[in-house]
């Protein structure tokens, strides 16, 4: 079903997935949220052009190399899975442009590594992972990225930070500010950008709804 998911690219799927995603157990990392990336950039893609097979193997390898979120190594990340990715596309005869453009949108995409992308499936590859960051499936994956960080839902003195300044290791709402509701400033594709403002008002009920409810 994944593999197929690719179409037409199944055949580099098939060789590329068994190196995904590093054998982690973070399941906001895993063989979903490659696939809901993908469906991401397919979108984008279908507005705005750009290599999709290029686009493919970047979004299989993005997380190719598992970094915590709270490991002092986290912005070394999408480096790492970047030459993890060159060498895996050199073995199978990529050239060497190609292989150089999949790693720079490998290595662009990521937040922490603040790396500007260059090209137009860089650009894609960091709206579509960014895409899942917010709305519904932001929400959920903030959540389950708490939990196994052992952090708090919420301040229940100040749960919206009135008179404390904003932790996110500590407590998981306060991520939404310092983080989720900031990503949709940063797209690169009109597509993106429009998908974003969607799930960007998605979120902010959620929020809305979570704070009511406290």
């Amino acid at each position: 079903m994944s593999i197929a998911a690719f179409a037409p690219f199944e055949a580099l799927a098939e060789h590329l997935l068994p190196h995904a995603t590093d054998g982690t157990s973070d399941g906001s990392h895993d063989l979903s949220h490659l696939l809901r990336v993908w469906k991401n950039a397919t979108a984008i893609h279908n507005e705005e052009g750009g290599d999709r097979e290029i686009l493919a193997a970047a979004t299989i390898l993005h997380d190719c190399v598992a970094v915590e979120k709270n490991s002092p190594h986290r912005a070394q990340a999408s480096r790492l899975a970047a030459e993890k990715a060159s060498k895996l596309l050199a073995d199978i005869g990529w050239q060497s442009p190609r292989v150089a453009a999949t790693a720079h949108a490998i290595e662009a995409h990521s937040f922490s590594a603040n790396i500007p992308p260059r090209t137009l499936e860089a650009k894609i590859l960091q709206d579509a992972d960014r895409l899942d960051a917010i709305g519904m499936v932001g929400a959920a994956r903030c959540f389950y990225i708490a939990g196994r960080m052992g952090s708090g839902l919420y301040d229940p003195l100040d749960p919206m930070a009135i008179d404390r300044n904003l932790d996110d290791k500590s407590f998981a709402i306060d991520h939404f500010e310092v983080k989720l509701f900031k990503l949709t400033a940063g797209f690169n594709t009109v597509r993106g950008a429009q998908i974003a403002q969607v799930r960007q008002e998605r979120l902010r009920r959620f929020l809305g709804e979570f704070l009511d409810e406290i």
